[in-house]
């Protein structure tokens, strides 16, 4: 059976922002994307899971760097409880089939102060969105904010 290709979206199946779909497509996660798709939540639906399928295979299932450090902290504040200590969780996420770490490279440090337009002032977002741009990867996010950016042409996404 042949996996539908991703595509960047706004809503279900609709588009948002600049896309490069087709059969290579980069996926960036945003980290709940990652946290419910380690869940194996439901609301991910079986069009987004399928793109995540596929980049997954092609070796373009990205995380971001400050991913595991923002997960800590949710862990750390009590909004997040996971099912094992927070380094063997990351350890297990990283080593997913087909999932890659981003490095944060200077050049994402530096673009994520220089993104156009406003976007609000929560650095591990501006990181993830930073990250997405340099890879050319779409963001897979139910991250309001972040999908109304997309939908202004600063950012391809596909949303969950």
């Amino acid at each position: 059976m042949q996996k539908p290709e991703p595509r960047a979206t706004r809503g279900r199946g609709q588009p948002s922002g600049r896309t490069s779909a087709g059969a290579n497509q980069r996926l960036l996660l945003d980290t709940h994307v990652l946290v419910w798709l380690m869940a194996g939540e439901a609301r991910l639906g079986a069009a987004v899971r399928a793109a995540i399928d596929l980049a997954a295979a092609q070796q373009q299932l990205w995380v971001c760097a400050i991913t595991p450090w923002e997960i800590a902290m949710l862990v750390a504040k009590g909004r997040l409880t996971l099912d094992r200590d927070v380094m063997a969780w990351v350890d297990t996420a990283l080593g997913l089939p087909g999932i890659r770490l981003a490095a944060l490279e200077p050049a994402i440090s530096v673009a994520s102060t220089r993104l156009p337009e406003a976007l609000h002032a929560d650095p591990a977002d501006r990181l993830i969105v930073a990250t997405a741009r340099h890879l050319g990867a779409a963001l897979v996010t139910a991250d309001a904010a972040l999908l109304a950016y997309a939908a202004r042409g600063h950012l391809a996404a596909l949303a969950v």
